[in-house]
């Protein structure tokens, strides 16, 4: 099917009689006409999502027509054309192997932030931590796929999640009521941990750590879809992290801490702990290659 423009932006209109492998195939060439990445994939993950498939009901049904939801596919296909995320028209993305609810009040989760739960997880064991009663705070939390995550893994933890978004607290409330550990979660509308007390035993966050003036190059679907209240860290990308660390001197000690940093931030980010009296304990990198997570030790 060709794809039509109106306004200068791709339009595709999907029949109901034409089939799921026709339309499975009519997604990918526009997703390619318009230069899309990943478009064969980004494609069938749509298409799975819209319909309720997955990859092996997709196959087995490709001769079925769309019928009715012809339109509601039709809808999908050109919101991403218009470079919107396949995760924020479905409204889930899956991480660490569990699916999350992601709507436009919070950051759409990545795949390297896997790095944070996968260097949090050493650090409570290299630490000797494990099987214990930990109490783990998470800042900003967004989705909350930090805390619920990490609670989930370690069945015996609670934990403070804070965010000065409401309506970011109301999505992740939501996420870990449906993974079972709201019960062992306290939300709190706040900025950093002002107002939460100690003590802790692990301190993660994803802050926001892109500069002002990088903002302008991110790719649309980053700086069109995410809030930028998640993205911008101030005029050098570090403000959060400045907070965090004022916010480790009121806390009881020994903390640990893991925290998501930019591509070239990690020197940056270890040197600002540093001077509250942070160790650095170790870095994960990311899928790319780049330092993604760092891991640090203040003692008392």
């Amino acid at each position: 099917m060709p794809v039509l423009r109106v306004n200068d932006l791709p339009h595709v209109h999907l029949r109901p009689e034409q089939t799921v492998a026709e339309a499975l195939a009519a997604m990918t060439r526009a997703f390619t006409e318009q230069g899309l990445d990943s478009p064969q994939r980004d494609a069938r993950f749509l298409l799975q999502g819209l319909l309720g498939m997955d990859g092996a009901q997709l196959l087995s049904g490709s001769s079925r027509p769309l019928g009715t939801a012809a339109d509601i596919v039709s809808d999908g296909v050109n919101r991403r054309l218009a470079h919107e995320p396949v995760s924020r028209i479905l409204g889930r993305r899956e991480f660490y192997g569990r699916m999350f609810t992601v709507t436009p009040d919070v950051l759409d989760p990545r795949p390297d932030t896997e790095a944070v739960i996968d260097l949090a997880l050493d650090v409570i064991k290299s630490s000797g931590l494990s099987g214990r009663l930990l109490r783990i705070a998470d800042i900003g939390t967004g989705s909350g796929i930090l805390i619920s995550t990490l609670l989930s893994e370690l069945p015996d933890a609670t934990g403070v999640a804070t965010d000065v978004s409401l309506a970011a607290l109301e999505v992740a409330r939501g996420n870990a009521d449906k993974l079972g550990v709201a019960d062992r979660i306290e939300f709190v509308a706040t900025s950093g941990l002002s107002g939460c007390a100690g003590p802790f035993d692990l301190i993660v966050s994803n802050p926001p750590y892109i500069s002002e003036e990088e903002i302008v190059g991110l790719e649309r679907e980053v700086k069109d879809f995410d809030p930028l209240l998640a993205l911008v860290g101030g005029a050098d990308g570090l403000d959060v992290y400045r907070e965090i660390a004022r916010n480790t001197l009121e806390l009881q000690r020994p903390l640990r801490l893991v925290v998501e940093v930019g591509s070239t931030q990690a020197d940056a980010v270890e040197e600002l702990f540093a001077a509250v009296g942070a160790r650095p304990l170790a870095r994960r990198l990311d899928l790319g290659g780049h330092a993604r997570a760092v891991a640090m030790e203040i003692h008392l």
